[in-house]
């Protein structure tokens, strides 16, 4: 007798959106910003604001936002009202905070990327990719579980984005560094069968007229 068939293995059937936040003076002109709160510029507010339209294909179960005011003030102006978690907020630079990565690799001497040789302390500790890993782990089981029952939009920053995108792909974390993300993006992450796999990536606004 042949055997039974198996079931087919049970995934979330619920969507991942993730929202960078829209541009600040200090995304636009390439400085690293962790820890520093700056706020959007008057373009990243309109890229914020459009992103409520895409929004609503979307039936969200649980809306997660960084505390910093450059990832709030994203989701409120995309019509979210989010939970905050701390840990969405962005790599903690140190003493790289404030620095662009061609005013570092002056100062190393060296092809300097924050996903390969990390940071040195400052004003803040500072974090290696590891580090950020491990957050965006956390998150991402939170995420998983309510996928079970809908879609998730979380709203945070570039860097913790593209590492929790690797985590939640189950790749090494450092994969991020191949996944650009500009400010004010949208992407979409879901289960194909029982394999985490990306829909959207770095889907870029459209500004209302």
């Amino acid at each position: 007798m042949s055997a039974e068939p198996s079931s087919p293995p049970q995934h979330p059937e619920g969507r991942l959106v993730l929202l960078r936040h829209g541009e600040t003076e200090w995304s636009r002109s390439g400085r690293h910003t962790g820890r520093t709160d700056v706020p959007l510029t008057p373009g990243g507010e309109a890229d914020a604001g459009s992103l409520s339209s895409a929004l609503q294909a979307f039936d969200l179960v649980l809306v997660l936002s960084s505390p910093l005011q450059r990832a709030r003030r994203t989701a409120e102006l995309a019509g979210l009202s989010p939970e905050l978690d701390h840990d969405l907020v962005e790599w903690d630079y140190g003493g790289y905070e404030g620095l662009t990565t061609a005013q570092i690799r002056d100062s190393v001497g060296y092809d300097w990327t924050v996903f390969e040789h990390g940071v040195p302390s400052g004003e803040t500790p500072g974090e290696a990719v590891e580090d950020v890993a491990a957050r965006a782990g956390r998150v991402v089981r939170r995420v998983v579980e309510a996928m079970a029952t809908g879609d998730v939009a979380l709203v945070a920053h570039g860097h913790l984005l593209r590492v929790l995108t690797a985590v939640f792909l189950r790749q090494e974390p450092r994969l991020g560094a191949q996944l650009l993300l500009d400010a004010g993006s949208l992407c979409v992450l879901e289960f194909e069968r029982e394999r985490p796999a990306i829909r959207v990536w770095n889907q870029p606004v459209t500004r209302h007229a």
